[in-house]
C-alpha cells in the first residue's frame, strides 16, 4: 500500500510518530484504484453565493459541499453560467461567500477579514488564468520573480526553468513569446512560491488544441513532480479524463461527484 503525505509517496504503514495525524484523521482519506491514499486537504460545506437583490437577486451557487485530497488534481467542469467560477473565486479567497465552509488544509477561511484573505491567498495559493497576466515590460525571469519573493520558501528557480521548459526563454519579454510560452510563464510565477493549491481558471482557453495538449500536459508533470493539489475550472469536455477526481456542477449544484478509475494521460487526450 502507498501512502501520499504531502510531496511523498510512502511506502508501508506510516510511522505514526512521524505521521501523528494518521491515526486521529481515518475519516479523511481517500484511497485511489492505484492503492495511493491522499489525505484530505480541501473542504467546502454548503457555500450558498448570490448577487444582486431584489428584482435583479441571482443565486449562483445554492449549496455547494465537496472535498478534494492532497495531492490530486480536480477538474470543476460546467457550462457557461454554471457556477463553476464563482465556486472557484469562493475557494480562492477572491470573492465573499454568503454562507458555508471552506476549510484549506484544516484552517477555515470564511469570515476572513480583508487583510486576512490576502495572507491566505499568498500563504497558500497559486492562480493560474485564462489570460496570463504577464507584465509587459518584465522578463520571464522577472515576471516569475515577481512571487519568487512573496514566500520563504520557494521552489528552485533554475529547476521550475526547465521542468517548464523555460530556461532558453528566461530573457525574452512576454511580448516575444507564443501563447503557450507566455502561458507556461504564468504557470512557473504561481508555482514559484510553492503552493498548497493551484487554483486554474479556464488555462488553456486561449489557446489552440497543440497548444493546449503541451500545457496539460506540462500541469500533469507539474503534480507528479511536485505533489501539487490541483483545482481546474473548464468547459472541455475532455480534460476531466485526466484527472482524480471530477465535479459536475450545473445551475449552481453539484450534478456529479466521482473518482476517476482509469485516467487518461493528457498526451492522449482527444477533442481539445
Amino acid at each position: 500500500m502507498q501512502y501520499r503525505e504531502k510531496y511523498a509517496i510512502i511506502e508501508g504503514e506510516p510511522d505514526k510518530k512521524t505521521y501523528p495525524e494518521f491515526s486521529t484523521a481515518l475519516s479523511k482519506l481517500t484511497l485511489t484504484h492505484e492503492g495511493v491514499i491522499f489525505f484530505m486537504f480541501l473542504e467546502v460545506n454548503n457555500i450558498k453565493k448570490s448577487y444582486g437583490s431584489d428584482a435583479s437577486y441571482i443565486q449562483v451557487l445554492k449549496g455547494v459541499t465537496t472535498s478534494i485530497s492532497r495531492g490530486q488534481m480536480c477538474v470543476i467542469q460546467g457550462t457557461s453560467g454554471s457556477g463553476k467560477s464563482t465556486l472557484l473565486n469562493c475557494i480562492g479567497g477572491l470573492d465573499t461567500m454568503d454562507s458555508g465552509s471552506v476549510k484549506i488544509d484544516g484552517k477555515e477561511i470564511f469570515g476572513l477579514s480583508t487583510s486576512a484573505l490576502s495572507d491566505y491567498r499568498r500563504d497558500y495559493l497559486g492562480f493560474i488564468f485564462q489570460f496570463y497576466n504577464l507584465v509587459p515590460n518584465l522578463t520571464v525571469l522577472e515576471n516569475i520573480q515577481v512571487c519568487q519573493y512573496l514566500t520563504e520558501n520557494p521552489l528552485d528557480m533554475e529547476d521550475l526553468l526547465e521542468t517548464l521548459g523555460l530556461t532558453e526563454h528566461r530573457n525574452k519579454f512576454p511580448a516575444q513569446l507564443s501563447g503557450g510560452q507566455q502561458q507556461r510563464c504564468a504557470i512557473a510565477r504561481a508555482l514559484i512560491k510553492n503552493p498548497k493549491l493551484l487554483l486554474c481558471d479556464e488555462p488553456t482557453g486561449a489557446l489552440d488544441s497543440r497548444t493546449s495538449r503541451d500545457i496539460l500536459m506540462l500541469l500533469e508533470k507539474v503534480n507528479q513532480t511536485y505533489g501539487t493539489t490541483m483545482l481546474i475550472v473548464t468547459h472541455n469536455n475532455s480534460i476531466k479524463n485526466m484527472v482524480h477526481k471530477v465535479i459536475m456542477i450545473k445551475d449552481g449544484l453539484i450534478k456529479q461527484d466521482y473518482e476517476n478509475q482509469t485516467r487518461i494521460p493528457a498526451a492522449e487526450l482527444e477533442d481539445l
